[in-house]
């Protein structure tokens, strides 16, 4: 499994080793064999909400992505870089920047998203569009990373549409939503949110409110710390015909949270 472990306060816990995790499949405990700093380079989507919802949220986008990118294109250890994609969302799914590790074509793209005029929001269609790349792609440590402001949503497909197809791609998915949830909104937006909620939860990945887009610079660079400091645990699975229904990973430690998801080619051997 690709697994954070993060402290009460947000921020990644270093330098943790096999008895500090607890591995579960359908609820019987495994036996954690190594873990080690996970090094194999990220393939990374961010959808940016374009719509005419984010008009106000266009500028703190701009100054908050520059350093994100930055973090997560930057040399790991291991000397490998991540790729990073810019997609939007307002009107239609757009990719504004193709996967690339170039801070300078970025920027670029950085510079190109502007709110559209009386357009909706079609996350869920974008989410969809992305993670059916991902198996074109054959990406091995795909992650979702969607800033998005509550409102409207217009995408032609139902939260039950997207979550299978997201759990089997294997991503990480975060969500940043900006502005208070609405119960009162249509259908679409509350089959978003079902998508934001459950998704994050069962991907591994966390949702984040965030009441102002001025939050937005620090929760984006504490998200890139996080991603940048994750573990893979190896763990020992019994031969079975039968798959388990749910894999989950705890820290042992308390005030320590661990999410975790497991690693692409291991994916057809159990759910998260």
């Amino acid at each position: 499994m690709t697994v954070s472990v993060v402290n009460e306060a947000g921020a990644p816990v270093s330098d943790l080793g096999p008895t500090d995790f607890i591995i579960r499949e359908d609820n019987l405990a495994r036996e954690v064999l190594r873990v080690t700093p996970a090094i194999e380079p990220m393939q990374i989507a961010l959808i940016v909400d374009t719509s005419a919802a984010s008009r106000n949220n266009i500028s703190f986008f701009r100054t908050a992505l520059p350093g994100f990118v930055t973090m997560l294109t930057n040399p790991n250890t291991a000397g490998a870089k991540n790729q990073v994609a810019i997609l939007a969302t307002g009107d239609r799914p757009t990719i504004i920047t193709e996967y690339t590790s170039s801070v300078s074509e970025l920027q670029r793209g950085i510079n190109r998203l502007w709110s559209q005029t009386d357009a909706g929001a079609y996350l869920l269609d974008t989410i969809l569009e992305v993670c059916n790349g991902f198996a074109k792609r054959e990406a091995r440590r795909p992650v979702i990373i969607a800033i998005t402001q509550e409102g409207r949503e217009l995408s032609y497909r139902q939260h039950d549409q997207v979550l299978g197809p997201l759990r089997e791609s294997g991503a990480m998915f975060y969500a940043l939503a900006i502005g208070q949830p609405n119960g009162s909104l249509n259908d679409e937006a509350r089959s978003r949110n079902i998508v934001l909620d459950q998704g994050t939860r069962d991907t591994g990945g966390a949702r984040d409110q965030l009441l102002t887009p001025m939050a937005l610079g620090v929760r984006l660079q504490q998200l890139g710390d996080v991603l940048t400091h994750q573990y893979l645990v190896v763990y020992a699975h019994p031969d079975s015909l039968l798959p388990p229904e749910r894999v989950t990973v705890a820290a042992k430690q308390p005030g320590m949270t661990a999410r975790g998801t497991l690693v692409k080619d291991k994916i057809s051997q159990g759910r998260r």
